[in-house]
C-alpha cells in the first residue's frame, strides 16, 4: 500500500496563526509564506492544490498559468476584485471568501464612521487639544427619525441594519442581486426611493466591472437631500472627484471613508494627490485606512470561516 500524498496549499499572506493547525487537522500540507514576492509565488505553485491570499497579488492570467494542479483559491475577507472570477471558473477553479468573517467588525467600524462624521469627534478632539473651546461649531446630529439607505444588503449590509435599528430611524436597503428581503430592520427600496429619502448613505458592494465608478457625479446628482456618506467597501467604487464636487457644493454633508481609489499612498497620480490633499485636510471628511474589517477578533474568525468552507468544499468535490 502506497504512502498517501497530503495536498498542498499554500498561504501566501500574514494570517492568524491559528489558521495552521485547523488545516493540519484536515490533514493538508501547509505552506505558509507570508512574505513571499509574486515572482517566487511563481515557483511555488507547481504542485498546489489551494491557495489562500489576502490582498498581496493579483490571480489574474500570468498568476493562474503557473498553477496548473489548483484546485481553489480562498480569499480571508470579503471581495475577489484582485481574482480574475470568470478565467477561474474556466479553468474549474473554486473560489471562496470570508464575508461572515468580518462582518460584524464591518458594521461596527460603519456605524464608528457615521457617529464621528455626524458629531465632529475627530475635528472636536483636535481642538481642545490646542486649547480651542467651540462648542456651537461641533453642535452634532442626531441619527434618529433620519433615513439611512445601504446599498448592498449582504452579509456586511444586514449587520448594518440590524445595528441601525436601536437608532430609531428609518432604514432603506437597495441591492441589485436580491428581491423580497425586506425584514424587520430595513425595507426593500428602489434606487429612485434612495435617491428620494436618503439622508445617509452607507456602500456595501463588492468591486466588479459594473460597480466601479458607480457612485460619480451623475449618481450623487439624483439624491433630492444633501447626504452624508459612508463608504466601508472598496475606493474604487466612488469617485473621490465626485466626492469633493459634492462636499464643495453642499450635496455632500460629511463623509467617511475607510477606503479609497489608491491606497498605496507613495503612488498616487497628480489628480489623486490633489484629491487627497482635499479630503485629507477637510474637517468634513474622517479617513481611517481599510481598517474596518480588520479587527482581532475578525482576524481569527475569518481562519474559521474559510476552514469550514474548505472543508465543505472538500466533502462536495474532492471527496473519493
Amino acid at each position: 500500500m502506497g504512502i498517501m500524498i497530503k495536498k498542498k496549499i499554500l498561504i501566501i499572506d500574514d494570517m492568524h496563526l491559528s489558521i495552521l493547525p485547523l488545516l493540519e487537522k484536515l490533514d493538508f500540507e501547509v505552506v505558509y509564506l507570508p512574505d513571499i514576492q509574486r515572482n517566487e509565488i511563481f515557483l511555488e505553485l507547481k504542485d498546489i492544490f489551494g491557495i489562500i491570499i489576502r490582498s498581496k497579488t493579483k490571480i489574474d492570467e500570468e498568476f493562474l498559468n503557473h498553477a496548473q494542479k489548483l484546485a481553489f483559491v480562498a480569499r480571508a475577507g470579503a471581495g475577489l476584485d484582485l481574482i480574475d472570477v470568470d478565467l477561474a471558473k474556466k479553468k474549474n477553479i473554486h473560489l471562496l471568501n470570508a464575508p461572515e468573517g468580518n462582518r460584524d467588525a464591518v458594521a461596527e467600524h460603519t456605524l464608528g464612521l457615521l457617529l464621528n462624521v455626524l458629531n465632529k469627534i475627530n475635528l472636536s478632539d483636535k481642538e481642545i487639544r490646542n486649547k480651542i473651546w467651540q462648542r456651537e461649531k461641533n453642535r452634532g446630529f442626531e441619527i434618529k427619525n433620519k433615513t439611512i439607505g445601504i446599498i448592498g444588503f449582504g452579509n456586511i449590509g444586514q449587520q448594518v441594519a440590524q445595528r441601525l435599528s436601536s437608532f430609531e430611524c428609518k432604514i432603506l436597503a437597495y441591492d441589485k442581486n436580491k428581491k423580497d428581503f425586506s425584514n424587520t430592520k430595513a425595507k426593500e427600496a428602489t434606487l429612485l426611493e434612495i435617491f428620494e429619502q436618503t439622508d445617509i448613505l452607507t456602500l456595501h458592494i463588492p468591486l466588479d466591472k459594473e460597480n466601479f465608478g458607480w457612485i460619480n457625479k451623475d449618481f450623487l446628482a439624483r439624491f433630492k437631500k444633501p447626504i452624508w456618506l459612508i463608504n466601508t467597501a472598496r475606493g474604487e467604487i466612488l469617485s473621490l472627484e465626485a466626492l469633493i464636487e459634492g462636499l464643495e457644493s453642499g450635496k455632500i454633508i460629511g463623509a467617511g471613508l475607510d477606503v479609497l481609489e489608491n491606497e498605496k499612498l507613495n503612488t498616487l497620480s497628480v489628480s489623486q494627490q490633489k484629491n487627497f490633499e482635499y479630503l485629507s485636510h477637510s474637517h468634513q471628511v474622517i479617513l481611517t485606512p481599510h481598517v474596518a474589517g480588520w479587527t482581532y477578533e475578525s482576524y481569527q474568525r475569518i481562519n474559521e470561516v474559510l476552514v469550514e468552507k474548505i472543508d465543505n468544499l472538500m466533502k462536495e468535490k474532492f471527496s473519493p
